[in-house]
């Protein structure tokens, strides 16, 4: 089928390369010139496993790119919608992109079109990209608006695509229907999975994809649903590990003992420095928009705001309690973006911290593996950089780890211990084990779990002080 991706974000790259994988003629549309020429030439701006073998794979061939959406609407059956809809001052969506959209494709609409809502939308907005369309002329059997939001978790988004949980289509018409389940039907029928070059099937997924049909009010509910669920069980735990460090218990353990529980689950009961992205807190607030403007008043989202905006302020409390005062403190940072697999920075909580830390007078060096080149361009010159875990840690009086890499959790501690001033590590992300940091000569503070703690010896710190002249 031939389709046109609008927006060529981190949801229209993925979703454009996804599509050109399933089989499908792709064209991605976007009104920014330098950034299609790049995509032209092979660069692909986020960092993202598989993404680029995907670009390599189909650029050219059967991913194309252009600038005029027109065109590319006209040449196409399905037009998938995936631009930014930014949040406002007052935390709803700002559709004026998808509105822009909604305008230009009505010229274009000259034989049977369906219009794909991929961005993350409020309720309704379905109704209002129709008439739009209307408004300016279209002729109604002409076209069809249906919802297909993503679930994509950075970091692991092409293989969220590629092996959904479930695909969920809105559709208030059979045709539209039927269109959108053509082009999933390679992963709803299985026959992308037996190709030779699919994209290799991640832990804990079943194969084929279940496809959810709904309205498309219901789809465009499902989707801030989903977030803003996720986005409270995570500062659930949060606020339990708040009880867990008050009271002397183990978070994690609390963890496993609710995460067993099979209406529970395990997933996102990860205690840290709380949610950030360009999902979550965005998603969160546009949804509590939404139900104001419903006439309901969503208070529990005002408090899963407020734990993930307070659990920033914890850890500073936990550093400064590490160190007792932070002026003129030199702090080695790990991690910099949101999640560990992602370059994206955007509402990051270690970006956040960081910012609250140089406030208080503190000197950090930082390393993330994907992220520098982004944080540099909202830190600028207050944070020094480091080119690995090892020299961010040298000379620090403290590490702080702020983003859940994995080989953050598989340091030489050994050499870990002897870079640092004083063997203090603060864990934002519990990546290690209290009791073999304790082992390892380490002062080890986490979240929700009863500190380690490990005085050196005055002749150990005399013998570490020559090592380091």
């Amino acid at each position: 089928m031939r389709i046109a991706v609008v927006g060529s974000g981190y949801v229209g790259l993925v979703a454009g390369a996804c599509f050109a994988d399933l089989g499908h003629e792709v064209v991605l549309v976007d009104n920014d010139v330098r950034k299609l020429a790049a995509l032209k030439n092979g660069e692909v701006p986020i960092h993202e496993k598989f993404l680029p073998e995907l670009f390599d794979r189909h650029r050219g061939h059967r991913l194309t790119f252009s600038d005029n959406l027109r065109e590319s609407v006209r040449a196409s059956v399905a037009i998938f919608i995936a631009v930014g809809t930014p949040p406002t001052e007052r935390g709803e969506a700002d559709l004026s992109y998808v509105e822009s959209v909604a305008r230009e494709i009505t010229g274009a609409v000259d034989d049977y079109k369906v219009i794909i809502e991929k961005s993350t939308v409020p309720v309704y907005t379905s109704e209002w990209i129709r008439k739009i369309i209307l408004r300016n002329g279209a002729d109604p059997d002409s076209f069809d608006v249906a919802s297909n939001p993503e679930f994509l978790r950075e970091g692991t988004a092409v293989t969220d695509f590629l092996f959904p949980d479930r695909i969920v289509v809105g559709c208030d018409s059979e045709r539209a229907a039927e269109v959108l389940r053509e082009i999933y039907a390679p992963l709803t029928s299985g026959t992308y999975y037996r190709h030779p070059d699919a994209i290799p099937q991640p832990d804990r997924t079943s194969i084929p994809a279940p496809i959810i049909v709904t309205s498309t009010k219901s789809a465009e509910l499902i989707k801030h649903a989903s977030n803003a669920f996720l986005a409270m069980k995570i500062s659930f735990i949060n606020a339990v590990a708040s009880m867990c460090e008050s009271v002397g218990a183990d978070v994690n353990q609390v963890c496993h003992g609710i995460g067993s529980d099979s209406r529970i689950g395990p997933r996102f009961l990860n205690p840290g420095i709380g949610y950030g992205g360009s999902c979550f807190p965005k998603d969160v607030l546009a949804f509590r928009a939404v139900a104001r403007e419903c006439g309901y008043d969503f208070r529990l989202l005002d408090e899963v705001m407020r734990i993930n905006e307070d659990q920033r302020d914890r850890f500073v409390r936990k550093v400064r309690s590490a160190l007792w005062t932070l002026r003129g403190k030199s702090l080695g940072v790990l991690g910099l973006a949101f999640k560990g697999g992602t370059d994206d920075i955007r509402e990051s909580p270690a970006i956040l911290i960081l910012q609250l830390l140089l406030q208080e007078g503190c000197k950090i060096t930082a390393y993330d593996p994907a992220a520098m080149e982004r944080a540099q361009e909202v830190l600028h010159s207050t944070v020094k950089f480091a080119n690995s875990s090892y020299e961010a840690a040298h000379g620090a009086d403290a590490l702080l780890i702020l983003t859940e890499w994995e080989e953050f959790a598989n340091l030489d501690l050994a050499r870990l211990r002897d870079e640092l001033k004083y063997p203090i590590v603060i864990d934002g992300r519990n990546l290690y084990d209290p009791e073999m940091m304790a082992a390892n000569g380490f002062t080890y503070y986490s979240v929700g779990r009863a500190a380690a703690r490990v005085e050196t010896p005055p002749a150990a710190a005399m013998r570490n002080s020559a090592k380091k002249a």
